[in-house]
């Protein structure tokens, strides 16, 4: 771990609840996220760690309880409106679009970002032009970071699935959030690619100073580069801390270790 210093509470969770019809996905859950922290949610499958996840960025709207960002405390959320605030995501499923560039699905990250028009933008005129010239060097430069400069103008589509997992994240960092929300950004990937992923992770987090929000399966992993641990087991909050103190909490053992290890 590098010596960061962790500041104040970015992002302060409490007592979320939320059902669809008469089935409880979430149960009285708070927690905090400081800032340039990584701080992972686990739990067995069906836990409720994607639903919360779609409660911070605004797809859900759970019945009880309140998410503050930087102590600005909102009940209704559309995931624009959280975007705007400086919150990003990538999917478990990619959300890409597959027939584009590497390039031009990083660029459509920046959306948010381009103030000028879109008919000075299709004329790439003037204002837009150098606009358009500053959001380009700065996708270079995630793309860079990401080193996949040998892909800026392949179509997704015809990447291997880490590489696609690696231009999902690019185009989160395109957001330039404040906040990144990472829905199992490790799935489906071979032990060299999980490397990889935990490194840009862990460097994100360290250069750009960015606060990371992770869901993840591999234990290790989760061990490994989190400051801090929230578990999850059906819907409920078994298990809060560092990630040794999580790993010797008998509630934690029972729920997860002890039947999927």
């Amino acid at each position: 771990m590098s010596s960061k210093k962790i500041g104040d509470v970015i992002l302060d969770v409490k007592n979320i609840s939320l059902s669809f019809g008469g089935v409880k996905a979430l149960t009285d859950i708070s927690f905090d996220v400081r800032e340039h922290e990584i701080r992972a949610i686990i739990g067995p499958n069906g836990a409720g760690k994607s639903s919360m996840l779609n409660c911070i960025n605004g797809v859900y709207t759970p019945q009880q309880g309140s998410i503050a960002f930087r102590g600005q405390t909102f009940k209704h959320m559309n995931s624009h409106q959280v975007a705007v605030m400086g919150v990003a995501r990538t999917f478990q499923n990619l959300a890409l679009f597959k027939g584009m560039s590497v390039l031009d699905n990083i660029m459509s990250g920046r959306n948010l970002k381009i103030k000028s028009n879109i008919l000075l933008q299709a004329l790439r005129w003037g204002p837009a032009e150098r606009e358009e010239i500053m959001h380009r060097e700065a996708v270079e430069r995630i793309i860079d970071f990401l080193e996949i400069q040998a892909y800026r103008k392949t179509p997704v589509g015809q990447l291997p699935y880490g590489l696609q997992k690696r231009v999902d994240l690019g185009r989160a960092l395109a957001m330039e959030p404040q906040v990144l929300l990472l829905d199992e950004p490790m799935a489906g990937m071979n032990v060299e690619e999980k490397q990889d992923m935990c490194r840009f992770v862990l460097d994100v987090n360290d250069e750009f100073g960015t606060t990371v929000v992770l869901i993840e399966h591999d234990m290790g992993v989760v061990m490994d580069i989190s400051d801090r641990v929230v578990v999850l087991d059906y819907g409920k909050k078994i298990g809060d801390g560092t990630p040794d103190e999580v790993r010797n909490n008998p509630d934690v053992i029972s729920a997860y270790l002890g039947t999927s290890h």
